[in-house]
């Protein structure tokens, strides 16, 4: 089956098998949904399939060997690194896109992040949306359609993608990622997310540790919550390690309220070091606003 390197959304795919084999292919798309969920992967799946000159699921012919080496005429991606997209790529697209496919009988323009252009990139965009030349196929690819135009939503077809299923995730995440092992609360942190799932592995001991604290801190003394939570303080990775917190904040809340609060605290210490807070003060702010909540006599849940 096409798309078969893919895991998740088989309705997208169905959806973009069906324009393929119908020739019922549309000049824009939108794809649309969380970062890390396979939209750019299938979206250069799309392309390949596309281009294709015989239409087959094995394929040899010379638009696939040209995609399969990176060196397609007709195709081009723009934005892979997730950067700025200025007004002068946007030109650069323009004036190609009206020139005849050289291999193939389409061309294809994927721009990844597009909500990533500016706004007199987005504007030259629209023009080319407007009237694209029949051979043309273009492919946004976003996580917040929030930031684009709605004239240039309205010009593309929405295909929404959804979260990966946490089966298909997990068994992923263990087969080709490489996990030994994915607690529940590791699990829900990859928010149905490959690219997620991909990030977090090199910090899975940091998770581990996470897991230690939030086992100790009801019970522990405060030194000793202290002197075993220096995994906490570090300025690389202290927004992913405060995202896994709040995972496991809220799996205890279940059982004791007064973990919601707790949640409050990590919060607020998110939005201090967001505004350039001190790590140092914030962190220390953090555990011992948490440890008090958890161990004062007056149970307030």
């Amino acid at each position: 089956m096409r798309f078969k390197s893919v895991i998740g959304n088989l309705e997208v795919k169905n959806y973009l098998i069906k324009n393929i084999e119908t020739n019922n292919i549309l000049h824009s798309y939108l794809f649309l949904g969380n970062e890390g969920i396979g939209k750019l992967l299938i979206a250069k799946e799309f392309a390949k399939y596309i281009l294709c000159l015989e239409n087959k699921e094995e394929c040899n012919c010379k638009s696939c060997i040209c995609y399969d080496g990176n060196n397609h005429p007709d195709y081009k991606l723009i934005n892979e690194a997730g950067e700025s997209i200025g007004i002068a790529q946007i030109r650069e697209l323009s004036q190609k896109v009206i020139e005849k496919p050289i291999v193939s009988k389409r061309k294809v323009y994927i721009i990844n992040d597009c909500e990533k252009m500016t706004q007199d990139a987005q504007n030259c965009l629209l023009k080319t949306l407007e009237e694209p030349p029949e051979f043309v196929t273009i492919i946004l690819v976003s996580s917040n359609e929030n930031l684009l135009l709605n004239t240039i939503k309205s010009r593309c077809m929405k295909v929404k993608f959804k979260n990966i299923d946490d089966k298909e995730l997990y068994d992923y995440a263990i087969n080709v990622i490489g996990y030994d092992e994915i607690s529940d609360n590791l699990l829900k942190t990859f928010d149905g997310s490959i690219g997620k799932a991909i990030n977090l592995k090199e910090n899975k001991e940091k998770y581990a540790e996470v897991d230690i604290l939030i086992q100790n801190i009801k019970s522990g003394d405060i030194i000793s919550i202290f002197l075993t939570s220096k995994f906490m303080y570090d300025k690389e990775k202290i927004f992913e390690i405060l995202d896994y917190l709040i995972v496991c904040l809220y799996s205890k809340s279940i059982e004791d309220k007064r973990y919601l609060n707790c949640i409050k605290f990590v919060n607020e210490c998110i939005n201090k070091l967001k505004a350039n807070g001190n790590l140092d003060m914030n962190i220390d702010s953090l555990l011992f606003n948490m440890w008090e909540e958890l161990n004062e006599e007056g149970n307030r849940s």
